[in-house]
């Protein structure tokens, strides 16, 4: 077995802010740590379980959080920025299935530190369906044929993934109170929790089903300005639906849907206020 493991921040035990995650914050610091431990137990669990191979896509802001010194010595790092597939940098239909460790909710729903990829995405679509940071980077396993057997995070994020992927096993490390509060495990117990749920998930990895995307997929994504909107739209291809700050691109399949978003948020972080 191969296991691919994509490491967000916010969804790590017991980090409920924005001094958690980012890097000129005081918080930040012992908060990757944590976020190093919460990788390890899962990938500990993952070679006891049989796994062969480890591959962890470090997959928060600027992707160079993680600890290398500190990680399993037998796991393999992808690490830093910029990558043509993000969060999903490297999966491909080589692996057996997806751990999606440290994930939050979508962008308008309740959950701690909710958003989808960037604080001036409103919503995220592909066709009709709202999707957010977990739902695309499961589409884009999807499309190699790799179930997510795993998501990890509070327990919005959890119930966003049971709501997408039938059979999908996940480990709930924090309670939800407010998008800034939560009612956390310790680190301890937390890690107890991943590494038993990672081997619950690899043992069901046979009753859980690729999340297949559609095809020929359409991509919009509404912004929180028209400014927003306006840069996102710089890109060939791209529309602004009339009245709204949705954007609009129509893909060819779910990997250059992907590419598009990566590209229209990133443009949409330009925006300057005065």
């Amino acid at each position: 077995m191969k296991l691919y493991v994509s490491v967000d921040m916010e969804g790590i035990t017991g980090l409920v802010d924005h001094t958690h995650v980012d890097s000129g914050k005081h918080n930040y610091e012992r908060s990757r740590v944590i976020m190093t431990e919460e990788a390890n137990h899962v990938i500990s669990s993952a070679f006891e379980s049989g796994c062969e191979e480890v591959v962890v896509n470090d997959s928060h802001s600027k992707m160079n959080n993680l600890l290398i010194e500190n990680l399993h010595p037998d796991t393999q790092l992808i690490t830093g920025d910029v990558k043509p597939f993000s969060m999903v940098q490297g999966l491909d239909d080589t692996y057996t299935g997806a751990a999606f460790v440290g994930y939050h909710a979508r962008a308008g729903q309740p959950g701690v530190m909710t958003h989808s990829m960037i604080y001036g995405a409103r919503n995220m679509y592909i066709n009709d369906t709202a999707i957010g940071e977990l739902g695309f980077n499961a589409y884009v396993a999807g499309y190699f044929g790799v179930p997510v057997l795993l998501v990890a995070g509070d327990d919005q994020a959890a119930a966003e993934a049971e709501a997408l992927i039938p059979n999908v096993t996940t480990a709930i490390v924090k309670e939800a109170i407010s998008r800034s509060a939560a009612k956390s495990l310790t680190p301890a117990k937390a890690g107890e929790l991943l590494r038993r749920k990672t081997e619950e998930a690899l043992k069901n990895s046979e009753n859980v089903k690729p999340l297949t995307p559609p095809e020929n997929p359409v991509l919009r994504i509404e912004f929180t300005n028209y400014g927003e909107a306006e840069w996102a739209n710089l890109m060939p291809g791209t529309e602004i639906e009339e009245g709204t700050t949705i954007v609009r691109y129509q893909a060819k399949n779910i990997l250059e849907a992907y590419q598009a978003m990566l590209v229209m948020t990133e443009l949409a972080m330009r925006t300057t206020f005065c």
